[in-house]
This record gives structure tokens, C-alpha cells and sequence, in this order.
């Protein structure tokens, strides 16, 4: 009886412990289930909130983008007469594009980028247009005026008249990282206001999309949603600051596909700036010459010992007749054969440094090259001109 009572005693006290293990043990698992995730992402350097939305940004940025319709003076004219227009056209998408140089008109987005009504917008949103007019976030319109453009970036500026407006702060669009949250805002088929979010899904790409002698291209790309008429409007952080323009999109049927394009705001400030103090359009300009590497053409006459820069192989010329000094190079006196080893002092390894160091180049600008011939080197002052 007594090894009975024992055997009892001993089990209620087991239990008892093992219940207190078990609950203790069930203790540590709801404390270590209520840290936040972001604790333990040691290695990244940014802290990462898995309840975060949208809202903030969309906030910020809805009152600061813009919806534009632009037209050009024959399309006014042609609406206003009433002259077999249709409405449907445009519904359709039609937009007269088949209509070669007759009236043209369409409709984008633009992000106010000063409480001063300032506006940034793409360049073939309004770079056509003679009339155009602004639809804020609240419905109010405005007549805008253009105070520039820069076709080599597909970049304008715009401006209404007021105060007050609602703006957006400039990030620094080098402080982006592949994979983390963005927001576009814009007016895709003239559906204003529209909010769509993703991630960055690339940078500094090179999609040779912008037409032209000069391009600069360096999109952020992401899978946010961008249709036409998002052209112009913003990407921005959860933060809601400005990290690009959305411009474009990849798609083999003219709407959304899965990647669009974003000109980084780095870019597009650098641009504003330019157009700002030129007060008007820029015009960028091009040396006029053709170049090789030097390695592979050391044979003729280059020192053995130089192993950078770029070798000039020839110049650009007019397409139709040959004119002397039709390349800026050419007129300031470089000639084939030429090794340029720095431009404005800037060291010159590769025709892509070379790209590089005059890729903002205007016309009207002065480049100092400096340069190998015959085995010495001098600085050429070449004054970039009107041409190719």
C-alpha cells in the first residue's frame, strides 16, 4: 500500500514538472513568435516591415500628378471645325496615327516638381504639341506652357500658373536597390490618378527606345503596372519622394507586359536644371568621328607603351555630299589617327568613357581633348556645332 501511495506521489510530481516544462516552453514560443521578422534580416541594410503598404505614398503622390492632354494646332483646328473628327478614334486608340503628318493629339501624365507649378513630363507627351492643358487631382484645368524639352532623354519641362501647388521631393535615385517596393502614379488610358505598386527589377538599363543622333538612356526598370497615357507620371518610393519617370514599357502588344521603365530621378534633375538655365530646349551634339580601340590598332604609328584611349578611324559625314568640316572634330582640327586620351580632363580608356565623358555634351559647349599624334600629345579645344 505504501509502494502504492509512492508510485502515485511520484507521478503527480513528474506531471506537475512536466506540465511546468511545457508550459514554459510554450512561453518561449509565443515570445519568440511576437519578435517583428525584421530582427532577424541581420544582413540587410535597410529594415524591411512585411505590413507595409502603400498608403503614404499613394497620399503624397496622387495631389502631384497630373493628368496632360496635348494637341497641335492643326488637330485644335481640325476638332474645333468639326471636320469628320470622331471621338470613337480615340477611344479605340486610334489617336490618327495612320494619318502621317496631319493633326496630332494625345493624353500622359506630368509630376509637379515645385510649389510654383512647375511640371516634368516626357518629351513625346508635349514635345509636338502647341496647346496644352492640365487636369489637377482635384479636377482643376490649366492652361501650360512649354519651357523646354530634351528629346536625347525624352525629357520636358512644363509650367502652369499659381501657387501652392502640391510637389514632390527629388530622392537620390543612386540610393535605389533591386527589389524594393516602388509606386507608379499616372493616368493610364486617361483614367486619372491611377495607383500601381512592384519592385525594381533592374537598373541602368539601355533599351535603345529614344530616337534620335543623341540618346541617354539609363532606365530603372520594375513590374509595376504602366499603360499608355502613364507616360510622364511618377515613380516613387513608399516614402512617396520622386525616384523616376515612368516612360515606358516592354510589350509585344502595346499595353502592359510585365517590365516597365522609369528614368531616374538623378537624370531627370540634371535635365530640369539644364533646361531651366538654358530657358528652352537643349540640343545635344556629337563629335562627328568614329573610333576604335587603341590595342587594336597599334600598328599604325602608336607607341607601344600606350594602351588606353580611343583611336579616331574617321569622321562622320553629310549623307548626301561630302562637306568639309561637317564633324565638329574634324573643323577643330583632329584628324585620323588621333588618339584621344581625355576629355575635359577626364582619362579616356575606351570609346565607352568616351560616350561617357560627352554624353551631355550641347551645342554651343567647348570639349578639351587631349590627344596623341606622332608620338606627342596636345590639347584640341573642339567647339561642338549643328550636324550629325
Amino acid at each position: 500500500m505504501k509502494s502504492l501511495f509512492q508510485l502515485i506521489a511520484a507521478g503527480i510530481i513528474g506531471g506537475t514538472i512536466a506540465f511546468g516544462a511545457f508550459k514554459a516552453l510554450d512561453k518561449d514560443t509565443i515570445i519568440y513568435d511576437q519578435i517583428p521578422a525584421k530582427t532577424y534580416n541581420t544582413n540587410a541594410s535597410v529594415d524591411i516591415d512585411p505590413t507595409q503598404d502603400f498608403v503614404l505614398a499613394a497620399e503624397i503622390a496622387n495631389p502631384a500628378v497630373v493628368h496632360i492632354i496635348a494637341q497641335n494646332k492643326e488637330y485644335k483646328q481640325y476638332s474645333e471645325e468639326g471636320s469628320r473628327y470622331d471621338p470613337f478614334e480615340e477611344f479605340w486608340g486610334l489617336r490618327r496615327r495612320d494619318r502621317g503628318s496631319r493633326p496630332q493629339a494625345g493624353t500622359g501624365s506630368g509630376v509637379l516638381i515645385s510649389e510654383d507649378g512647375y511640371i516634368v513630363t516626357n518629351n513625346h507627351v508635349v514635345g509636338f504639341a502647341d496647346f496644352v492643358e492640365v487636369s489637377m487631382h482635384d479636377g482643376t484645368r490649366y492652361k501650360a506652357t512649354k519651357v523646354g524639352t530634351d528629346p536625347s532623354t525624352d525629357l520636358a519641362v512644363i509650367k502652369i500658373e499659381g501657387e501652392h501647388f502640391p510637389s514632390l521631393d527629388i530622392a537620390n535615385s543612386d540610393d535605389v536597390k533591386i527589389g524594393q517596393w516602388v509606386v507608379a502614379v499616372g493616368n493610364p488610358f486617361d483614367l486619372k490618378s491611377t495607383v500601381t505598386a512592384g519592385i525594381v527589377s533592374a537598373r541602368g538599363r539601355d533599351l535603345n527606345i529614344i530616337k534620335g543622333a543623341k540618346t541617354i538612356e539609363e532606365f530603372i526598370q520594375t513590374d509595376a503596372v504602366v499603360n499608355p497615357g502613364n507616360s510622364g507620371g511618377a515613380l516613387v518610393n513608399t516614402r512617396g519622394e520622386l525616384i523616376g519617370i515612368n516612360t515606358a514599357i516592354s510589350s509585344p502588344t502595346g499595353v502592359y507586359a510585365g517590365y516597365s521603365f522609369a528614368i531616374p530621378s538623378n537624370l531627370v534633375e540634371r535635365v530640369v536644371n539644364e533646361i531651366m538655365e538654358s530657358g528652352g530646349d537643349i540640343q545635344r551634339a556629337v563629335l562627328g568621328i568614329m573610333v576604335s580601340d587603341v590595342p587594336t590598332v597599334k600598328k599604325n604609328g602608336i607607341p607601344v607603351s600606350l594602351d588606353r584611349g580611343v583611336y579616331v578611324t574617321n569622321f562622320n559625314v553629310d549623307r548626301y555630299e561630302r562637306k568639309a568640316g561637317f564633324s565638329s572634330a574634324e573643323y577643330a582640327g583632329v584628324e585620323i589617327g588621333d588618339v584621344i586620351v581625355a576629355v575635359n580632363g577626364t582619362q579616356v580608356e575606351n570609346p565607352n568613357d568616351l560616350l561617357e565623358a560627352i554624353k551631355f555634351a550641347k551645342i554651343g559647349d567647348t570639349l578639351d581633348l587631349t590627344v596623341y599624334r606622332n608620338n606627342r600629345q596636345k590639347t584640341i579645344p573642339v567647339k561642338l556645332r549643328r550636324g550629325i
